[in-house]
């Protein structure tokens, strides 16, 4: 790799004309990107892939660098490799269709364990907005749903191990749950949502009113959580969807059985991902989720 980038530092000095200061930017900015690879056993400039690169990218969100430092190395990153494309060097540009609108949504707010943790401790389950609370913020990690998949689960959407789910486009999937988010759902429909309850209203989570609860409540009532918990994040409903799919990966499971949890449509218009077994996605839920 020393190789690769003695070239490219000399190709940057000789034909692409930089300030001094530009040029200095780009060798740090390469040879930072350069020791992050090195520092995970990746050694050859041709085995790098694409989640390598928006790995560093997030490596330096999370020790909080600028918007405007993460995309000079991005655009660094690209230079590279653009010139380890045209000197034949790789065969495949892996970095050329990683624009930034891309690299915000691959690099979201992520919380770490503790964070979750202290984040699902805050609701008071002897009370019932509490347990309710409670019930909504597991579902949300314990399954990575959308909050408007949460919010339109009824009453028999929830089963022994899994969660009905009507996402994006009417689309219908069926997602593992965990055994505490499934505790905390049993805990709340045993002693508190007959309080509340609707002849008409088969809705699982609703207000004091009886009503299907809103994104709005559910987003309000997680920066509420977050504030007492003593969070710093800027926590949303979606971070925990976020976090959930993140924390999957960290602990081994497979990326197209993630995207097939979180129901994204590329499972069904790309070849990358493969049809997925019932199984193997409780198989991989049950032994890979933290707080299965």
């Amino acid at each position: 790799m020393d190789s690769d980038l003695e070239e490219f530092h000399i190709y940057l000095a000789s034909e692409k004309g930089l300030a001094v200061n530009s040029l200095e930017a780009y060798q740090r900015d390469v040879h930072a990107f350069a020791s992050f690879l090195e520092q995970r056993g990746i050694n050859r400039i041709e085995t790098v892939t694409q989640q390598n690169i928006v790995d560093f990218l997030a490596h330096l969100h999370h020790q909080d660098y600028a918007s405007s430092s993460i995309c000079r190395n991005l655009v660094a990153i690209k230079v590279l490799f653009r010139f380890l494309k045209r000197e034949r060097r790789i065969d495949t540009n892996v970095a050329l269709y990683l624009e930034t609108p891309k690299l915000w949504q691959l690099i979201p707010e992520v919380m770490s364990y503790d964070e979750v943790e202290q984040l699902l401790e805050q609701p008071d389950t002897n009370m019932p907005m509490g347990a309710r609370d409670k019930a909504i913020l597991e579902v949300l990690y314990g399954s990575g749903l959308r909050v408007s998949e949460v919010c339109g689960l009824d009453l028999y959407s929830i089963g022994e191990s899994a969660v009905r789910v009507m996402g994006k486009g009417s689309k219908e999937r069926i997602v593992p749950i965990g055994e505490k988010a499934l505790a905390a759902v049993d805990h709340y429909l045993g002693k508190y949502r007959d309080l509340w309850d609707s002849e008409k209203q088969q809705a699982l989570f609703v207000t004091k009113s009886g009503r299907r609860i809103s994104r709005h409540t559910v987003w309000q009532m997680i920066k509420d959580y977050a504030r007492s918990a003593e969070i710093t994040k800027n926590i949303s409903p979606h971070t925990l969807r976020h976090s959930f799919a993140t924390h999957l990966l960290d602990n081994g499971a497979e990326l197209r059985i993630i995207q097939e949890m979180l129901g994204h449509s590329s499972i069904s218009s790309t070849d990358r991902y493969t049809h997925i077994s019932q199984s193997r996605l409780h198989s991989a839920f049950e032994s890979f989720h933290p707080r299965q």
